[in-house]
């Protein structure tokens, strides 16, 4: 069956599932259409370089889908048959699972990721695994296996790291809907580079299991989406306490898993009071900083004109002090790394220094050489555990603050500037741990938090704005989030140059 009955490109979950009931599509057609999409714009084209593997039985996986609709009329799950990208950090049984790296390009694992298994229980179809430099170490996109992943709003500048394939790839309708991870940041910065919703959970509510960590206290798996409501519909697949990662008891801290979708419409923006953090805004007389400063002021006013409660004027003391005194990246990543592969059954490396040593890495991925450098067992540093602390300081602080000033929420750029360019990153222009990025706010003080589009720049370039919470305020974040889309309605899909017939249904 051909797609003419349904409108592919912008599609949600729910316009899927509408048009599967009144025969106006299938789960086949629709996988069908994003493989002839990505073979025009990923491996042709603008050659976005989302897409590192494809599943070669996505469809399928995708007719079977069909067949039990066909026989059960009845969905298996909430994700019934849905084309899902997702981040080649998660491993995958029988696809393989690089993680960003040229050593690992052959690589199979031989069972899925825990997340993986519960998006195929919902029904779910894996279309892809999508870019990521390597290890998820960095901001950035680039990958020893994949180089630089474009961004589709502007192919000259940068999607964003570390999921940068799933950002570019959700925002280029690649797929309908992409999972991400974040540690620092590597949901929310390619999520703000790509006009998209994306969910930084607090971590324990999704289980890591099968994915390499980078700091296994701040990593946690997440949803990007091109639309509010699609990105509570993956939470609330893939969120759930799991028996192989011990983070994920601190589920029974909330009630909401589950029931995230559901609870949307229950508040309004009126229902909140929203905290702006004014003193990790950029410089105004930053040409890179004064266009976002300016997107984000026109969000905010939009949220005043529908009732939302502004406190303007907050600020966090000693924030860039907050931020190096607890990123831990040069003590704990090797460790971490190393620890996953050295339990990866015919894994072809098998430490983090191995690669390292072997110059097995992107050359831009300068964090690399921070996490060489650091101790073979992070307890051994003097300051390893100061800094441990540190960040629960920083989360008493942040949440003081927010209680302080009776806030649900602290509001600022997701990064203070705009996307970089190649030749902005290739000059090195920032360092990894200097990219004036915020999204280390929320994840060095261990608080979920959610990156939404603000709007586009005079250039037509995306920006978001981050909103953080306290500790498992997801339901609160994403009901904001939909009664702001609701509003402000800032999905806009890119526009590519050379549009075939099919691109334009």
């Amino acid at each position: 069956m051909s797609n003419e009955k349904f409108p592919s490109l912008e599609a949600t979950v729910e316009s899927f599932h509408t048009a599967l009931q009144n025969n106006e599509v299938t789960s086949e057609s629709l996988v069908q259409w994003y493989i002839e999409r990505i073979q025009e714009l990923d491996s042709n084209g603008p050659k976005l370089h989302a897409i590192v593997t494809m599943n070669p039985n996505a469809l399928a996986e995708a007719r079977a889908q069909d067949d039990y609709y066909a026989k059960h009329k009845t969905f298996k799950g909430s994700l019934h048959g849905v084309p899902v990208l997702v981040k080649d950090q998660a491993e995958t049984k029988n696809i393989a699972t690089a993680f960003g790296s040229k050593v690992f390009e052959h690589y199979v694992p031989e069972e899925d990721a825990e997340l993986v298994k519960r998006l195929r229980d919902a029904g779910a179809v894996i279309l892809a695994k999508t870019t990521m430099c390597d290890f998820a170490a960095g901001w950035f996109s680039f990958s020893s296996l994949t180089d630089h992943t474009k961004n589709p709003y502007a192919p000259e500048r940068e999607a964003g790291g570390s999921s940068a394939g799933t950002g570019a790839g959700v925002a280029a309708n690649l797929g309908l809907i992409g999972i991400g991870e974040d540690t620092g940041g590597s949901i929310r910065i390619p999520a703000s580079f790509n006009n998209l919703f994306g969910l930084r959970p607090t971590t324990g509510l999704v289980s890591r299991s099968g994915f390499p960590p980078l700091i296994h206290f701040q990593d946690t798996p997440g949803p990007i989406a091109r639309t509010v409501r699609d990105v509570a519909k993956l939470l609330d697949v893939i969120a759930g306490y799991d028996t192989k990662d011990p983070f994920t008891a601190a589920t029974c801290y909330t009630r909401d898993i589950g029931n995230y979708e559901a609870l949307l419409g229950n508040a309004g923006v009126k229902s909140f009071r929203v905290g702006i953090l004014s003193n990790v805004f950029g410089p105004d007389d930053d040409p890179d900083a004064a266009p976002v400063n300016e997107v984000i002021f026109r969000a905010v006013e939009l949220l005043k004109k529908h009732g939302a409660t502004i406190v303007d004027g907050l600020t966090l003391p000693d924030v860039k002090q907050w931020i190096q005194g607890t990123s831990l990246y040069g003590r704990q990543s090797k460790q971490d790394i190393t620890n996953f592969l050295s339990r990866r059954p015919g894994a072809p490396a098998k430490t983090f220094m191995e690669i390292y040593n072997n110059k097995a890495f992107h050359p831009m991925n300068d964090l690399f050489h921070d996490i060489a450098n650091g101790p073979e067992d992070p307890a051994t540093d003097g300051d390893y555990y100061r800094m441990r602390i540190r960040q629960e300081e920083f989360r008493r602080t942040i949440l003081n603050l927010m209680a302080a000033n009776q806030v649900d929420f602290l509001l600022f750029p997701t990064v203070q500037v705009l996307p970089p360019t190649r030749e902005d990153l290739y000059s090195q222009k920032w360092s990894s741990l200097e990219f004036p990025t915020n999204t280390v706010i929320a994840s060095q003080s261990g608080l979920p938090a959610m990156s939404i589009p603000a709007g586009f720049s005079s250039d037509d370039l995306p920006v978001g704005f981050e909103l953080v919470g306290r500790p498992f305020a997801e339901s609160q974040l994403l009901q904001f989030a939909y009664a702001y889309e609701k509003h402000a309605q800032p999905r806009k899909a890119p526009q590519f140059s050379a549009m075939s017939a099919t691109n334009r249904r």
